[in-house]
């Protein structure tokens, strides 16, 4: 039987594997343990993770305690939380602990008689001195003692190893009920812990644990008794309670399909459930047998913009919204899952028709109050939501962002430059925070840029304005869209900029842990907008620029070398995009050895590299431009030529070319040269790299033939100038000498 747990801590359901059945030799030295807390309703956004971390913390606690388990997998509703143990070992296993006392010099004396050592020792480990061992060491004998430790039972260790995950699992707010100090996430009211068909007594959270549970709050609210640990899902099923989230998800998954199908039809042919897969998992957590049901509300409440619709039922309520599939405009029902099987469901709806009915009216009031006034004249009231304390208000931010769009253009490309409307692009600049004072937007914050776009349009702004004040937000997280339209995207990377040169110019830079304002997020969104849009501008000219738009506020930066800072931590964030791609980091490293600070030229460089560096010959050229590079790094002698002008390509004289090798090599640099200019300037590095990669033969040649520190001096820093523009040709795409640390590993 394995002695050491085959498995770590888990964040979810831990999947048995060959490996693990195998390894244990007999089920009777096992047990399949089941725990339940019974609690008041969980909060339904943690249900879902309380499970996890519970399995997780359990599963540490397991393995500190040296018991080994094929699965352990949490477990959770609104009111029970629980962990399912397959075959975990009934027992320790026994353990020879060696203890080393003193040596066998100090231990006795002339005479034999132990000494004081000797009897000290023994006394600690309550054994006599006639019980000690000796055993020779490369240092001398020394005494020693086996101590055999006999592996206690699985069942006398889970309370412990419970009651610690219990305390150890993260909770934001603990609460205490009755008269004890107990405290928990909710009140406990009762707690089973078995093994196979035995009840494992202890005390956990305060109760005493027994082979009861319960089954639905309605359907079955009476305690009932497990025989066996198996029997648990069945019962509980019976019960009316579905303990797996996934089933629960399934089954109302399956419940919206049939709405489809249901005669009389419970929705139009037309329709389609919009279901968010975070709500849907939320939703899950609020119910042990959930139901679904459709209601519907006033057309008149159509009037609103879908997203405020929309937002106040999947937020506010927890229902899921119905659109038209063909059109994509919102209709007027809502799908939502009860928690019990009605005898008279249209009660239920009606419940719930009466619920939504002043949610949605509160949205209309609030969409018709901000109608009254213009976008613009809510520009001022900007002045008194803070920014952040030491770089102002949100007004002084539009102000900059206003002037910083506009240098950004100019930043453009020539050809570029006219396809972004300044006029537009400043009016963008100036609304798109002015929705932050609106009181849709104060009651729904999710639709911040959504209200403005809507209001934009309501006071005749151009489609370009309206749709740039909602897509500067874009992308809010990893995967997500990004701005559609130049004037959006030059606004949402101001937008970015702006912040992350005021954040960390006044030294709130994030840590490895904490990042309160999400800079990464924001220098993602900036690379990946001018990547992907293919936004050719200059990151180090638009940094500086950013910087420059806080000089006329008087805002001043403790931050010393700002731009050097943000660069580095803006390309570091290319390293993991990268790394997320599978392009390993030396591709990387190789292409930013070159201080590349257009993120567009730098993405295409580094797919060439990756591409190149899959090929065949490229550890072998490599290896030879790092060679380049090592020779090149010692000095020559300066009596008779500078170093400064040994290490020029143009310096080669051919009339010193001696060896074949080097001539070769030197006719076809010069071929090269002029076959790979022109593709670099046109930042086709692919087929650069790919001319390049020829010169493998001719190298290898010249390293096997030639000999580049002779004594002759100016055949020396002819080879010199050789290698230099060898090296050169290869230093326009990247630095390909850091693909050679892998060929090296």
């Amino acid at each position: 039987m394995t002695t050491t747990p085959k498995n770590t801590a888990p964040t979810s359901t831990m999947t048995p594997t060959s490996t693990m059945k195998n390894a244990v030799k007999s089920k009777t030295n096992t047990h399949d343990i089941l725990f339940e807390l019974g609690c008041e309703e969980l909060p339904a956004s943690a249900v879902n993770q309380l499970s996890q971390d519970l399995a997780a913390e359990l599963a540490q606690q397991l393995q500190k305690h040296d018991l080994s388990f094929e699965s352990i997998q949490g477990f959770a509703t609104p009111r029970r939380l629980g962990i399912k143990i397959q075959q975990l070992n009934a027992q320790q296993p026994d353990k020879t602990q060696e203890r080393r006392g003193p040596s066998l010099k100090a231990a006795f004396d002339q005479q034999g008689n132990p000494t004081a050592a000797a009897m000290g020792f023994a006394n600690n480990l309550g054994v006599n001195v006639s019980d000690l061992q000796q055993r020779e060491t490369p240092k001398g004998t020394w005494l020693y003692y086996e101590e055999h430790q006999q592996g206690k039972n699985c069942k006398e260790l889970l309370p412990e190893a419970l009651n610690q995950s219990l305390t150890r699992i993260p909770i934001a707010k603990r609460m205490r009920w009755g008269k004890n100090s107990t405290e928990f996430v909710r009140p406990v009211h009762w707690v089973l812990l078995m093994a196979d068909n035995k009840t494992i007594k202890a005390n956990i959270l305060g109760l005493e644990t027994g082979n009861q549970s319960q089954g639905h709050r309605f359907h079955h609210n009476e305690p009932f008794e497990l025989d066996h640990v198996h029997q648990y899902q069945q019962r509980l099923h019976e019960a009316k309670v579905i303990i797996e989230s996934k089933d629960r998800i399934e089954k109302i998954q399956s419940q919206v399909e049939a709405l489809y199908n249901k005669q009389p039809a419970a929705l139009p042919k037309n329709a389609q459930v919009l279901m968010d897969k975070a709500l849907l998992n939320e939703v899950s957590a609020l119910v042990e047998w959930p139901e679904v049901l459709v209601g519907q509300f006033d057309e008149g409440f159509l009037n609103i913009p879908d997203e405020a619709l929309i937002s106040s039922m999947q937020s506010h309520q927890k229902y899921f919204p119905v659109i038209d599939k063909t059109k994509g405009n919102l209709l007027p029902y809502f799908v939502f899952v009860s928690n019990l099987i009605s005898k008279d469901p249209q009660q239920v709806i009606a419940g719930n028709e009466r619920v939504i009915r002043p949610r949605l009216a509160d949205a209309m009031f609030f969409w018709e109050s901000d109608l009254k006034h213009r976008l613009d004249s809510r520009i001022t009231e900007l002045s008194r939501v803070l920014f952040q304390q030491q770089l102002g208000t949100v007004l002084e931010k539009s102000q900059r962002l206003q002037c910083l769009t506009l240098k950004l253009s100019e930043l453009l490309p020539n050809s570029e430059q006219a396809t972004v409307d300044n006029s537009e692009l400043q009016r963008a600049a100036a609304l798109c925070k002015a929705d932050l004072v609106s009181e849709l937007v104060y009651e729904f914050n999710d639709l911040q840029g959504i209200a403005g776009r809507y209001y934009a349009i309501e006071n005749g702004e151009s489609k370009s304005v309206a749709l740039a004040i909602e897509e500067h937000y874009l992308p809010k997280q990893a995967g997500d869209k990004l701005p559609s339209e130049p004037t959006g995207q030059l606004l949402a990377v101001a937008d970015r900029l702006d912040t992350l040169v005021g954040i960390f110019g006044i030294g709130q830079l994030p840590t490895g842990t904490k990042d309160p304002y999400a800079l990464r997020r924001a220098a993602m969104g900036v690379l990946r907008i001018l990547v992907e849009k293919r936004i050719d501008i200059d990151l180090k000219s638009a940094l500086t620029l950013a910087v420059e738009a806080y000089k006329p506020q008087k805002i001043t930066f403790n931050q010393p070398n700002l731009i050097e800072v943000l660069l580095s931590f803006c390309l570091d964030r290319f390293s993991a995009w990268y790394q997320d791609q599978a392009i390993p980091l030396e591709v990387t490293q190789a292409v930013r050895s070159l201080s590349i600070y257009h993120p567009l030229d730098f993405h295409e460089r580094v797919l060439a590299v990756h591409h190149f560096y899959q090929q065949p010959a490229s550890s072998a050229l490599a290896a030879a431009v790092k060679r380049v590079g090592n020779i090149l790094s010692k000095k020559v002698d300066s009596k008779d030529c500078s170093n400064k002008l040994a290490l020029k390509p143009e310096l080669i004289k051919p009339e010193l070319l001696k060896e074949t090798a080097e001539i070769n090599l030197y006719h076809q640099l010069e071929t090269l040269d002029a076959v790979t200019a022109p593709l670099i300037k046109e930042r086709q590095y692919q087929q650069a790299l790919d001319e390049l990669a020829k010169l493998k033969p001719t190298v290898d040649d010249f390293f096997d033939s030639v000999r580049v520190m002779v004594d002759d001096l100016p055949l020396k820093t002819n080879r010199f100038a050789l290698l230099t523009r060898l090296q050169s040709l290869f230093l326009q795409v990247a630095e390909i000498s850091h693909l050679q640390q892998e060929a090296d590993a």
